[in-house]
C-alpha cells in the first residue's frame, strides 16, 4: 500500500504577508463580509477577538449580501472614507 501526500509541491517561493496596520483608539476597521453562508458568523467571532486586543477600535460591519457580486461603490467609498483598515471574509 503506497500513501501520497495530498499537498502540493509549491512552485513559487513562500512570501510572508508583510501589510499590517497600527490601529489604535478611535480607529475604524471594517468587518466585509462576501455574502457566502456563514460569512457574518465568522466576521463576528472576528470582531470579538480584535476587539479584546483592541481597546478603543470601532468596528463597521458590511456584507455584499451575495458572493458573486463585485463590491459596490457605497461599500468602497464607507471604507475609504472611515476605515484604517479592512478584514475581507468569505463562508461557507
Amino acid at each position: 500500500m503506497q500513501f501520497l501526500d495530498p499537498r502540493g509541491v509549491p512552485s513559487r517561493e513562500i512570501e510572508p504577508y508583510e501589510l499590517s496596520a497600527d490601529l489604535s483608539e478611535g480607529d475604524t476597521v471594517a468587518l466585509f463580509a462576501n455574502g457566502f453562508p456563514d460569512s457574518v458568523a465568522f466576521l463576528d467571532h472576528v470582531e470579538s477577538s480584535l476587539g479584546a486586543q483592541l481597546p478603543g477600535v470601532e468596528f463597521l460591519k458590511l456584507n455584499k449580501g451575495n458572493a458573486s457580486a463585485l463590491a459596490s461603490d457605497e461599500h468602497l467609498s464607507a471604507i475609504a472614507d472611515s476605515c484604517s483598515a479592512v478584514v475581507a471574509a468569505y463562508g461557507h
